[in-house]
């Protein structure tokens, strides 16, 4: 009879044991373009040309806008614990050079080794100059103003007093 009166106070421990454990778990996401390797395998250098690749694999990620009309397809998986920004794990670009007729020059793949790591400074962007309170800010001017001369008058040549 006691074996039956445990038994629900051990599921219970044991459910609220895997639900808080499941918070910690992390989530994985796709974000971009979704790469089928065997169409990318299939496009070839002198062989297609943007409307071959469209048609292959589809609009590109973005479109470079200066100089040459490179197209970028960019691909990657990201890894969140729970309560924190999402970190990129995997990533793929393929970056197709055309010629100036159009044709694919170069398929060009980089991964990870491309991706820059940013930690921004929380709240505060540094600037150059003296840190300052809220008061010397507030009061900070007092007394400077007109204490260059009498009343701002200069009394050198040309000047109201001066001859």
């Amino acid at each position: 009879m006691q074996a039956k009166a445990k038994l629900p106070g051990i599921l219970l421990a044991g459910t609220a044991l895997a639900m808080g454990l499941s918070g910690c778990a992390s989530i994985k996401d796709h974000r971009g373009y979704l790469v089928d390797a065997t169409l990318l395998d299939s496009v070839q250098a002198g062989t297609d040309n943007r409307a071959s690749v469209e048609k292959m694999l589809g609009r590109p990620s973005f479109i470079s806008q200066f100089g040459r009309q490179d197209w970028y397809y960019v691909s990657t998986n990201t890894r969140q614990a729970a309560f924190t920004a999402p970190h990129a794990k995997e990533q793929l670009m393929i970056h197709i050079v055309f010629d100036d007729k159009g044709n694919v020059a170069a398929v060009e793949r980089t991964g990870m080794e491309k991706v820059a790591r940013l930690s921004p400074d929380g709240d505060k962007t540094p600037t150059l100059g003296r840190n300052r309170s809220f008061l010397e800010d507030l009061f900070g001017n007092i007394g400077q103003v007109g204490a260059g001369g009498a009343g701002g008058q200069s009394s050198g040549p040309g000047g109201p007093n001066g001859s």
